[in-house]
């Protein structure tokens, strides 16, 4: 089984055929798959997809960081009280975003940690955006006394980056279609981090792998993730896919 451990499956690109989508993943083997929260408006229709099909999916609350606005500490409070209402199995997708906007630079790093406060008190892992912020998130993280566990989400950086991540807390990294990209060396850091430190997504509808590049990306395309990452790391896809959902489900305290 493979468990999809971040996708969108509930935004706009998916409403012509989102029965559809949600039939090839599970007919590719998708077992699980959990959705992230982006804002305010994402919250509804994650809920009601993941209402359609709860055997399967599972959810995540935060406030993305490129969402985050003059109004963050309004938006905030409407997350976590929204937190405490459902089932949601970590807090996210939360963090740092300075690659199209760095106007709200510091008020991403105070949404950070107030979420991530949200978590360790509640014993949640957290599920962290990453991009062209690795230094704000870190320092924001080491705050935390290495108290915080969790997945960065779409990793795609290098060995000494991970290294300095594991300093910070507990944490898994997660593989998407970048991986699959000519020009991605993260082929080259996969062994430094381990078959047993990774988990598997797609970032659906974003971030499509070869061949698919380009595209709107789906749950189902993540077959093309595990087989890259098998190779990357000279072993079987069916030992990835295993290996990888079983990561997941210690870090989300999944249970059958």
């Amino acid at each position: 089984m493979l468990f999809d451990t971040h996708t969108h499956l509930y935004l706009p690109e998916f409403d012509s055929d989102r029965r559809d989508v949600m039939d090839r993943a599970v007919s590719a083997g998708v077992g699980r798959m959990l959705f992230s929260n982006v804002d305010l408006g994402t919250i509804a229709p994650m809920k009601s997809l993941r209402s359609e099909y709860p055997d399967i999916t599972l959810m995540a609350m935060g406030l993305h960081p490129t969402e985050i606005s003059e109004r963050w500490r309004d938006d905030l409070a409407v997350i976590q009280d929204e937190l405490d209402r459902d089932d949601y199995v970590a807090v996210g997708e939360i963090g740092i975003d300075l690659y199209w906007d760095k106007t709200y630079r510091k008020e991403q790093m105070e949404a950070l940690a107030c979420q991530l406060d949200w978590a360790v008190s509640r014993q949640m892992p957290v599920i962290i955006h990453c991009r062209e912020g690795l230094t704000e998130t870190l320092d924001v993280l080491a705050d935390f006394g290495g108290k915080v566990r969790g997945v960065f989400h779409s990793f795609g950086g290098t060995v000494a980056d991970v290294e300095q991540i594991r300093r910070c807390g507990d944490f898994y990294f997660g593989i998407n279609g970048i991986v699959t990209f000519k020009n991605s060396g993260l082929k080259d850091v996969l062994p430094e981090i381990g078959v047993s430190r990774i988990l598997l997504e797609t970032d659906a509808p974003y971030l499509a792998p070869v061949p698919y590049r380009g595209k709107r990306n789906e749950s189902a395309y993540i077959v093309n993730t595990a087989q890259t990452v098998a190779l990357s790391l000279s072993t079987e896809v069916d030992e990835v896919a295993d290996i990888t959902t079983k990561n997941a489900e210690n870090l989300f305290v999944i249970r059958e």
